[in-house]
């Protein structure tokens, strides 16, 4: 599989680091030769310094080849002008680009199916206000993600110190905790990610990933001693796009919501355009500030603004003064592995949230979504089983897979079925599989379609 990327920032380095991992065939384009040289320097592909949108720096690049092309840049007008020039060079190649500015929202559709045929259109601060919600809806999550339409939740868990589940076998679990016991299937312990067997024993400080249906998961929180805590105020540090988006849509949900902004003509925007949201001018690091709009009794501080280290001290800040939760805004993927050591378990990043869909769209066999774990080290996939896919008419444990993966549920129409050894997957159930970075190649093999079909 041959993908050229166009950009070379922080969505396209990453980008392209797991699908050269991978052994994927990637071609880097940026016009910006140090950050070429970032990624030549940690990175196995070939590079090409020059502009996206130039036909002769695409052909350099092999678009003629591709069978994607990832328009990742910071512009929307680069990343747009260059799925273009694709479409006049090679009307087969697939095109995914970021689109970032609500302007072109009402034409997405349009894009796809007139000139340039972009085949899939990706807005970041959509996705990461939807994952703010859903960090919202789970007390005590530190991941959250939907599968099977919203029914399956698959939510990370940090195991505390006091915690009644510190010590215990994976096996002992159910005679521990008899009918409501999670499906662990993944742990990260000092950024390693293990798909854990029954012999594993749970330790304190571990970030613990188990799938429920969405029905029980409340069930399942009280194991971890997570007390519900239903969110009624919340505080938004940073009224730039993604703090206006999620102010809407926390209008929406009729939640008292106030909005903190440093630039006084955005203030004036968000007062004009927001209906119930108090806006606030002023520095949402500012303690003296926190203090006076009595941050003790706020429910929730989203951090995010464009600056991380101010996202990070406003939530610090917030924690210290008595604030019942905080969502942390990151962009700088080094920053991440910092974040549960001074104290910030939840954090959201625009560039996460556009690996994790371009992830989904370019993986092979039927793969429905796909999310990145903590620290980047594996995925949990949602895939549709195809007939002549090697895992189907057959029970999980005679099936080969890859060392590293497991499947963690199965959705048979309207029902949800957790595993086991002895479970079936049938044409057309949707599975979702965790996997270490390495078994994702395996993943992707098995639920191909089997080449003798055709």
């Amino acid at each position: 599989m041959k993908i050229v990327i166009i950009g070379a920032g922080e969505v396209g380095f990453h980008i392209a680091s797991c699908l050269a991992f991978e052994n994927k065939d990637v071609v880097v384009v940026d016009s910006s030769a140090a950050a070429l040289k970032r990624v030549a320097e940690a990175i196995d592909v070939q590079t090409i310094c020059g502009s996206g949108c130039s036909p002769v720096i695409l052909e350099a690049a092999g678009i003629r080849e591709a069978e994607f092309m990832l328009s990742v840049t910071d512009s929307d007008e680069v990343n747009l002008v260059a799925c273009l020039m694709a479409d006049t060079l090679s009307p087969a190649t697939k095109k995914l680009a970021r689109l970032r500015e609500a302007d072109f929202e009402p034409y997405h559709e349009t894009l796809k199916l007139n000139a340039p045929h972009i085949d899939t259109i990706i807005n970041p601060e959509v996705e990461v206000v939807k994952t703010i919600e859903r960090l919202m809806d789970v007390p005590g999550a530190v991941d959250v993600g939907d599968f099977g339409d919203g029914r399956i939740k698959f939510v990370g868990i940090r195991i505390e110190h006091d915690s009644r589940l510190i010590n215990v076998r994976l096996a002992d679990l159910p005679s521990m905790l008899e009918t409501n016991r999670p499906l662990i299937a993944a742990i990260v312990r000092d950024d390693r990610l293990i798909i854990p067997k029954g012999n594993n024993h749970l330790r304190a400080g571990d970030l613990v990933y188990f799938i429920s249906e969405k029905s029980k998961l409340f069930k399942l929180l009280s194991i971890f001693d997570k007390p519900a805590h239903p969110v009624k105020r919340v505080l938004i540090v940073g009224g730039g796009r993604i703090g206006y988006r999620l102010a809407r849509q926390l209008e929406s949900r009729s939640l008292a919501c106030k909005i903190i902004e440093k630039r006084s003509e955005r203030c004036n925007f968000l007062a004009e355009h927001l209906k119930r949201t108090i806006v606030l001018h002023g520095d949402g690091s500012d303690q003296n500030m926190l203090v006076e709009e009595n941050i003790h009794d706020v429910d929730l501080v989203v951090t995010l603004t464009n600056d991380e280290e101010t996202n990070i001290l406003a939530s610090l800040l917030s924690k210290r003064l008595g604030a019942t939760k905080t969502i942390t805004q990151i962009s700088k993927f080094s920053y991440f592995p910092l974040m549960a050591t001074i104290g910030i378990e939840q954090v959201v990043s625009p560039r996460l949230s556009a690996i994790n869909t371009i992830l989904q769209h370019i993986r092979r066999g039927k793969v429905l979504s796909a999310i990145s774990l903590k620290g980047e080290e594996g995925e949990v996939l949602e895939a549709l089983a195809l007939q002549t896919s090697a895992i189907v008419s057959k029970p999980l444990k005679r099936i080969q897979f890859p060392k590293g993966s497991m499947v963690a549920g199965i959705i048979r129409q309207e029902t949800v079925i957790i595993p086991d050894g002895d479970s079936v997957i049938e044409p057309g159930d949707r599975i979702i599989i965790f996997a270490v970075r390495n078994a994702i190649p395996g993943v992707e093999k098995i639920l191909a379609v089997k080449l003798e079909y055709f």
